[in-house]
């Protein structure tokens, strides 16, 4: 089942779409999504794997070479490393977190979910992430495969964000709300 129809485009759902297509086709589907988790996560925690991806400077040689090296730590697999070494080999790892989010979109859509991403000022309990997420699912419908990110200057509360729509309950907002309020603007 190609994933063409979902609507990605660009380079980034390019790539995107042909390892998922290839994943599936392979039936390591499951074992490519840990690992294009797994390297999220990295990228997410390292400013220097993020340096790495992003630089111009750094030889094309080195830049696969030390992708290279972190797939075989990681544990990858085969297919995980080889998508890996043709990104680096084209020169465009800068583009790798976008074609990472897309792989996740097209995840979610073929399986049916929706994807919310959610922004709160300090990191999320699995208990508290599962009943998040049994929430939207009562709201969108359909399942909803949630991403949290911490972001400190909210304060509390939380950000939703599924699809185009947004939910800003952050207590940020609600005070900025209340200041423009009491100056007259809100």
């Amino acid at each position: 089942m190609s994933s063409s129809n979902s609507g990605a485009h660009g380079l980034a759902g390019r790539y995107a779409t042909a390892l998922y297509d290839l994943a599936e086709a392979e039936s390591r589907l499951e074992a490519i999504v840990d690992d294009i988790n797994a390297l999220a996560g990295m990228i997410a925690d390292s400013d220097d794997l993020l340096r790495l991806l992003r630089s111009p400077v750094i030889s094309g040689k080195d830049q696969a070479n030390a992708m290279a090296a972190l797939s075989e730590k990681a544990g990858f697999d085969d297919l995980t490393r080889r998508f890996i070494g043709v990104v680096a080999a084209n020169r465009r790892l800068f583009v790798l977190p976008d074609m990472i989010s897309v792989f996740k979109e097209l995840l979610a859509f073929h399986r049916g979910e929706a994807s919310a991403e959610v922004t709160s000022a300090t990191a999320l309990s699995e208990t508290q992430i599962k009943a998040l997420s049994e929430s939207l699912k009562k709201a969108v419908g359909s399942t909803v495969a949630v991403e949290t990110v911490v972001d400190p200057d909210l304060l509390g509360g939380l950000v939703v964000k599924i699809g185009s729509r947004m939910v800003d309950s952050s207590l940020r907002t609600k005070l900025q709300q209340l200041r423009l309020a009491m100056i007259g603007i809100g």
